[in-house]
């Protein structure tokens, strides 16, 4: 009976003991392990030749580049994909380069007549540019079950069988695969695809306008799609697969297996840079095909989850809303890695790797982050090597948060985070509606020059390198005219400044007083801020939209206009209504921004181009500036191709602008790349959309700084272990008290129970 009640008494209490002592055991011993007990990753992971960054949304919507459009989008498509053109890593200006094509030509030239014109002929007499574009030999498409084939010839997976999709939700659930060359074909398939009306294409309307017969054949597809829809419930999604390579157009052809010929309406020299986009990149239709089987997608195996290309690396792991995996394409033909930068890439070591074959990382894995804290923890922890691959303002952010405090300053220093800027190829300007008659345009000759004296006057009052330092972070460029660093016809300070605001001082750019903008606005007829005939003070008006800017900043905005007497009221309102009021013309001052598609003036001035104009054709000539020799010159650059002459005509172009001051020109933000300091080859830019073949990775390095950064606390612990001891060493003695004891007492040799002890099964 004895020994039954001292199982039964002592049990409870010594399996606690022991429990407690066990997990903090195993708590101390898992902090000695070599690889942190709070590592997202498995041991060893960290030596591996993979990169780890994150996403902070959702998945990739499309990955069809028919479809693909989104930032957050490229860091999948552009390495997946490879476009015949694309662009220097390194250099700048930005340098157009061939990627699949063996090299960039020049167009042919014809006249309406079909007959061939020489390269100078004037942009006005040419009918059709003729673009023959050679592929190089041997490249081949990733490893993938469309190309997989059987013995006798036949494909593996097509047609598919009822029940062969059991179990499968990833082509790498496929276990044969196959791959074959990249022919021309695959290029006219993609330009087609572009015009199928069950593929939402947002450079289709574009393309349409420009490639021989691709208007025509967008509507003849879309007569296929609805006899293919007949018997079929509106709204369903498996329907019988369109194959395009049955019927096409002249626009769009393959000469040869390694020659395409694309046909482009007149003369449009950017047309080039279309091609260093996805939406032109090559799509086998062996890989729509496999798709388009009924069943794949309900699995959500498709183009836009599962993209097939020849670029550096392919998909092979893809889980919704979590985690995306790239790896190296074993079929890559190995692109080398540029030899000429920009001054400063060497210094940075960006160019020891110069002609070894790219890309240098064998994985790369995407998981997703949804909130920002932990982002950053992990990554100064050292589990991730990029916060977001997409993004380019992380680097910013850091930069600033290290001017403001001193003690994150030395951490990013402690932990060898590079923070490199780059200005990009986009800008901000506050515009002034050229259909008001305060700040516009003008309708009489004397109105149209008191008008630019107005606008002269408060573009010069307009203190653009405060606004940068406070709502910018000095983050930022003072934008002298509309065209950015990066492209041609922008020209480094002082020779690029606006002359009408600011002077040169020992070679530098100095804004000028605020006694010459008063001078301006007295001419202007409003001297001190008041109209010289009625006395009534000048009341300007900015349309912002909400969430646009704050009280801050419009209180920026009144000092810099009160500073020449001017008041200014802010007409804050939705977006819905903004926009209807930009499309209306009523706005009269207002901030906008533009983010280039292409590095290249046109891109920038053809948003003060008058035929551009928002309130008359609904395009992207927000301020409804109209100026006809400025309208000239554009017409006659964007028939130029890059070289002195169309420089000459840029800079004509700024300096009609800058004098007639339809915009004050703010400013070029900065992108910045955050990165460890085991990433080599690291450059920021938003232009160059490829990078991650270019990035390298020293594994051993961030293995010992991981173990370092995440050493064990073992204060903690002992402090749990000690508290732990002081909760269960009363019980447990306790607990020996009971064994000790016997229906007669004490055992010999122990001190005797506590008054009124007794032991459980005492008679």
């Amino acid at each position: 009976m004895r020994w039954r009640a001292r199982a039964a008494g002592a049990g409870p209490w010594a399996w606690v003991a022991r429990l407690a002592l066990l997990g903090l055991l195993a708590g101390l011993a898992a902090c000695g392990r070599e690889s942190p007990i709070n590592s997202p990753y498995p041991a060893g992971a960290e030596k591996q030749n993979t990169l780890y960054t994150a996403f902070a949304r959702n998945s990739p919507k499309y990955l069809d580049p028919a479809s693909s459009y989104s930032v957050d989008e490229t860091p999948y498509t552009y390495n997946v994909y490879e476009t015949l053109y694309g662009y220097d890593y390194l250099q700048r200006p930005y340098k157009l380069i061939p990627r699949a094509a063996a090299s960039i030509d020049p167009p042919s030239y014809l006249d309406a007549q079909g007959r061939p014109l020489p390269a100078d002929a004037p942009g006005e007499t040419i009918a059709e540019s003729v673009y023959e574009i050679h592929i190089r030999p041997g490249i081949r498409f990733q490893p993938h079950p469309a190309f997989a084939r059987e013995a006798d010839g036949s494909y593996t997976y097509y047609p598919l069988k009822p029940g062969e999709l059991e179990g499968k939700s990833s082509v790498m659930d496929f276990p044969k695969t196959g791959t074959r060359e990249l022919t021309a074909d695959d290029y006219v398939y993609a330009f087609r695809r572009l015009a199928n009306p069950r593929i939402v294409s947002p450079i289709y309307s574009l393309m349409a306008e420009y490639v021989v017969g691709m208007q025509a054949y967008g509507d003849h597809l879309r007569q296929v799609d609805q006899a293919q829809r007949r018997g079929f419930a509106p709204g369903q999604r498996e329907l019988p697969w369109m194959d395009l390579r049955a019927d096409g157009f002249d626009g769009v052809q393959a000469v040869d297996a390694h020659t395409l010929r694309i046909r482009v309406k007149g003369k449009y020299p950017q047309f080039k840079y279309w091609l260093a986009m996805t939406f032109t990149a090559p799509v086998p239709w062996e890989a729509e095909r496999f798709y388009n089987q009924p069943g794949m997608a309900s699995r959500n195996l498709s183009l836009n989850t599962w993209p097939v290309g020849t670029g550096p690396y392919m998909m092979v792991e893809s889980i919704q809303n979590r985690r995306h995996v790239l790896a190296r394409n074993p079929n890559f033909h190995g692109e080398p890695y540029p030899c000429v930068g920009e001054p400063g890439d060497r210094e940075a070591g960006r160019l020891a790797d110069c002609g070894k074959p790219t890309p240098f990382i064998d994985r790369v894995v995407f998981n997703i982050e949804k909130e920002t804290i932990p982002l950053s923890g992990k990554f100064m922890q050292g589990y991730y090597d990029i916060p977001q691959v997409d993004r380019g303002d992380y680097g910013v952010a850091m930069l600033v948060a290290a001017g403001d405090s001193a003690e994150k300053a030395e951490k990013y220093r402690e932990h060898g985070i590079q923070l490199p800027t780059a200005v990009e190829t986009q800008n901000w300007y506050m515009g002034f509606n050229w259909n008001d008659p305060v700040v516009g345009k003008g309708d009489t000759p004397e109105r149209q020059e008191r008008n630019r004296k107005l606008r002269q006057a408060i573009s010069i009052a307009f203190d653009w390198e405060e606004y940068i330092a406070i709502f910018e972070n000095s983050q930022a460029a003072v934008a002298y005219g509309p065209v950015p660093p990066g492209v041609l016809g922008y020209h480094e300070p002082p020779e690029g400044i606006n002359p009408v605001v600011y002077d040169v001082v020992d070679g530098k750019p100095v804004r000028k007083s605020l006694a010459v903008a008063r001078k301006l606005l007295a001419e202007a007829g409003y001297p001190d801020g008041r109209d010289a005939k009625t006395g009534a003070p000048l009341v300007l008006h900015y349309d912002a939209m909400t969430g646009m800017g704050a009280n801050p900043m419009f209180d920026w905005m009144r000092r810099q206009l009160e500073k020449l007497g001017i008041q200014l009221d802010v007409r804050s309102t939705d977006y819905n209504r903004f926009q209807d009021k930009m499309r209306r013309g009523a706005a009269q001052m207002f901030m906008w921004g533009w983010n280039a598609d292409y590095p290249d003036a046109e891109n920038f001035l053809f948003l003060l181009y008058g035929p551009n104009a928002k309130a008359t054709s609904g395009g992207e000539n927000a301020a409804n500036y109209e100026n006809p020799e400025f309208d000239k010159l554009f017409a006659q650059m964007k028939y130029l191709d890059d070289g002195p002459e169309k420089e000459r005509l840029i800079d004509r172009m700024v300096a009609i602008v800058q004098r007639d001051a339809p915009w004050m020109f703010g400013y070029f933000p900065k992108s910045g790349g955050a990165y460890q300091q085991w990433v080599g080859n690291a450059k920021p830019t938003q232009m160059v959309r490829n990078t991650l073949q270019y990035m390298k990775l020293d594994p051993a390095l961030r293995a010992r700084k991981i173990q370092e950064w995440n050493q064990p606390r073992w204060g903690p612990l002992w402090l749990l272990l000690a508290l732990a001891v002081l909760v269960v060493w009363p019980s447990w003695v306790a607990v020996r008290r009971r064994e000790t004891q016997t229906a007669f007492g004490t055992r010999a040799g122990q001190a005797p129970a506590a008054s009124g002890a007794r032991g459980e099964n005492a008679p």
